[in-house]
């Protein structure tokens, strides 16, 4: 797919690091999949990744964390 931030680069399947911030609480993210673009470096995540990697977000800030590291395993 053409990328829609930078309108040159297109995508291809990889794996990035998602960081998430709400109020005091930081989650990071690791090999995510997703599409990335070749030229900007701007990643696009599937329906089914997002909502996991948000309600994982989520879960963190009801638990009061600051900062915290995971690693996405599907």
């Amino acid at each position: 797919m053409k990328c829609t931030i930078c309108k040159t680069g297109h995508t291809y399947p990889g794996i990035t690091t998602v960081t998430l911030q709400r109020n005091n609480t930081v989650v990071v993210i690791r090999d995510v999949p997703a599409e990335i673009c070749e030229d900007c470096g701007e990643y696009y995540l599937s329906k089914p990744i997002a909502r996991r990697v948000y309600a994982d977000a989520e879960e963190a800030v009801h638990r009061h964390v600051e900062v915290e590291i995971q690693r996405y395993a599907a």
